[in-house]
């Protein structure tokens, strides 16, 4: 009924104004929100510079005390061999010595540990700023098109206003996923890191009363045990930074990193299995290409595991010439393409990303049949 019904052209105004008004709003309230990641981040790099100062000031303490604690340890040797020509109170006095820098050392390499996992926590938090502001900037140019669209141009209006829908939604989406992303992170590092760390904290203000009560061997013991906190903590850490960005993908390439985050995805999902083949010699491609290469494998294994439940999935490369050809099959349960929209948020991201590149995507699915995705993307001698 309410589809029947024909409106004036004052109606359809009110309709269009509501609506550039709305997006005008939401534009400024991104506007707002890099702004003040954009100061954040500034604050960072002032806090970032001043921690690699200081970092390089506990490097030259550390060496000094390493030497001083090595000059100090042969002095002992020395006083213990020759031990009828000294007094006991020189004894006591070089044992003291040698053990106290010896404490020294270790509590300086310490905090310079601490110091460098400071630094890479403010580095991977910029990170994520950075890419905040940058996805901010393309919304708001993805919403100035949309207002200089509705507003210059009114003919197909329908099929205009469908099309603003989807994007709004898919912007939406993007938001959305942001956030649930930030909260995931926030939860990852809150019970890992942030934990060992704590623990870290705790333990290390421990160590000087176990050294006074229970003697040296004791106090070496509890070190160690800190350290392998301390390692666990930068494995975890180390883990969730690349989750967001591999790092080695600027540096390695696709092959290599792509076989490193397979690897690394079959350690933390017990029971599956990942085979990944890579036909003819693998070209360096422009930066955006692998980037997009590796989230759209990225996308497709996450879907196979979370959604799919597969327990064997096959990822394939082929390097043409002027293509590289992506497949990515598993044994999941796949799904009824009538009944999954094309406009869902896992396809509608795949589908930005090949269009961006205009590269084709297929996706072939059955019901308790696996499900197959497939991409072409193009390149010229210009990306290589």
């Amino acid at each position: 009924m309410f589809l029947n019904e024909k409106f004036d052209i004052a109606s359809l105004d009110v309709i269009f104004n509501r609506m550039l008004e709305t997006i005008m709003s939401s534009k400024n309230d991104i506007f707002i929100i890099s702004e003040q990641s954009q100061r954040n981040f500034e604050e960072m790099q002032k806090e970032l510079a001043a921690i690699r100062d200081e970092i390089a000031i506990v490097i030259d303490e550390a060496d000094y005390l390493e030497k001083t604690t090595q000059h100090a340890k042969q002095r002992l040797v020395v006083v213990s061999k020759a031990f009828n020509t000294f007094t006991e109170e020189q004894v006591r006095e070089a044992y003291e010595t040698a053990n106290n820098f010896q404490i020294k050392y270790l509590l300086v390499q310490e905090k310079e540990k601490q110091l460098r996992e400071r630094r890479d926590d403010l580095e991977r938090r910029m990170k994520i700023l950075y890419d905040t502001i940058k996805r901010a900037d393309q919304i708001v140019n993805q919403v100035n098109v949309v207002v200089n669209y509705l507003t210059s141009d009114l003919k197909d209006v329908g099929q205009a206003l469908e099309q603003a829908k989807i994007k709004q939604d898919f912007g939406i989406k993007i938001l959305s996923a942001q956030e649930e992303e930030r909260k995931r992170l926030s939860r990852e590092i809150h019970d890992g890191p942030a934990q060992m760390m704590a623990n870290v904290l705790m333990r290390s203000d421990l160590i000087e009363r176990i050294y006074r009560d229970k003697g040296m061997d004791a106090a070496i013991k509890e070190i160690a045990h800190l350290k392998l906190n301390v390692r666990e903590a930068l494995s975890e850490v180390r883990r969730i930074i690349y989750d967001l960005r591999p790092m080695a993908l600027d540096d390695l390439g696709i092959l290599p990193t792509l076989k490193k985050y397979l690897s690394t995805i079959m350690e933390y999902n017990e029971g599956v299995h990942i085979h990944f083949q890579n036909l003819n010699q693998e070209k360096r491609l422009n930066s955006n290409y692998e980037v997009a290469i590796f989230r759209l494998i990225q996308e497709c294994t996450t879907n196979a595991i979370k959604h799919g439940q597969s327990t064997e999935i096959f990822v394939k490369l082929e390097w043409l010439k002027r293509s590289v050809n992506i497949s990515v099959k598993d044994n999941g349960a796949g799904f009824d393409k009538e009944l999954v929209k094309e406009q869902s948020f896992g396809i509608v991201g795949m589908k930005e990303r090949i269009d961006i590149l205009n590269g084709k995507m297929n996706i072939r699915s059955e019901i308790g049949k696996g499900t197959l995705v497939t991409f072409k993307i193009p390149f010229s001698d210009d990306e290589i």
